[in-house]
């Protein structure tokens, strides 16, 4: 059966199902329980993890277990179902395909190292001519270790050709993973909120990442940062700050990869501030959707609450909350 299998596989990458059929194609990463296969004249589906019998490939991976561990390796066939046999350094090493949390290429193209999920929404209210677009998204550029993620979320309100809500933010992070589920984070961010009287905000975070846990289905992370802040209010007269303040980040995604597919990612942030006036800030971001017909596009909504306790004097409010209907695209 082994010997078999690695000679169909020296094409291709290969799936073997667990009802015995064979799948040849390119597996373009795994996560969350589901791996992206494309194959010739079907186009990119999806493999749910506890279908897969077996995975062979010559290519090498990132391959990232539960316990932590991190290998670099390409798979062989196992003689036992449900497992791969994997390169430790000089050590051949059979782990269980469940026991995999994620899988990402080494080499490839540049383009394919790339994923991410971009969304849109908007609403329209005739009576009050009232128009709301909301556009965020994240992409993930992935080499060996390390992670080069840009995210962004824009949500602006028009009413009689005027603005009246303007709330948005972008942030680029280079993340280093580590065994044991540690990660290095660094990050720029940038920031402009109406609503809280903020014209520019600017952060430069430094910190760490700690998955506390991480299978198939779901994640728990809890990120610390020591981040600079320079910040300009709506108010002319009055100078850009700078401080210096920590965050504390918890986040818990879910994943049901079984159909219908629904995920819902959820994250709450607390941002002390060590110097200038006494102030604290919190925010809160839950964002469930659902797979449509094709599982690269979703429905969902993303819920956002923001709160300053102490916002510049030409704030219109210490607090900023919105609900937005989104379609989204997953690239790669």
């Amino acid at each position: 059966m082994t010997t078999q299998l690695e000679s169909l596989a020296q094409k291709t990458d290969t799936i073997v199902h667990v009802n015995g059929n064979v799948l040849k194609g390119d597996l373009k990463k795994m996560e969350y329980g589901i791996i992206t296969w494309k194959m010739d004249g079907m186009g990119t589906i999806n493999v749910e993890e506890p279908f897969v019998s077996s995975i062979i490939s010559k290519k090498q991976f990132e391959i990232v277990l539960k316990n932590g561990l991190i290998y670099f390796s390409s798979f062989e066939a196992s003689d036992s179902t449900g497992e791969v046999i994997i390169t430790n350094g000089s050590e051949k090493v059979s782990i269980k395909i469940d026991d995999i949390v994620e899988i990402h290429p080494i080499k490839g193209s540049f383009w394919m190292r790339f994923s991410g999920n971009v969304s849109l929404g908007a609403n329209y209210a005739k009576s009050s001519n009232l128009t709301t677009v909301a556009f965020s998204g994240d992409l993930d550029f992935r080499k060996k270790k390390n992670d080069l993620i840009l995210t962004w979320n824009l949500n602006l309100s028009f009413q009689n050709d005027s603005t009246i809500t303007r709330n948005s933010e972008t942030f680029l992070a280079w993340q280093r993973l580590f065994n044991n589920h540690w990660s290095s984070l660094v990050s720029l961010g940038t920031s402009q909120n109406l609503q809280l009287g903020i014209k520019r905000r600017y952060t430069l975070s430094l910190g760490a990442l700690k998955d506390i846990t991480y299978n198939t289905w779901s994640r728990l992370y809890l990120a610390g940062a020591l981040s600079t802040v320079s910040e300009t209010s709506f108010d002319a007269d009055k100078q850009a700050i700078q401080d210096l303040a920590g965050t504390i980040r918890l986040a818990y995604d879910i994943f049901k990869y079984t159909r219908p597919k629904i995920s819902l990612r959820s994250n709450i942030n607390y941002i002390p501030y060590f110097t200038g006036d006494s102030r604290t800030r919190a925010s809160l971001n839950l964002t469930p959707s659902i797979s449509l017909m094709d599982s690269n596009f979703k429905v969902g909504v993303n819920f956002y609450y923001t709160y300053d306790s102490n916002p510049p004097e030409s704030s219109l409010s210490n607090e900023d909350i919105g609900i937005n209907l989104q379609l989204t695209y997953t690239i790669n």
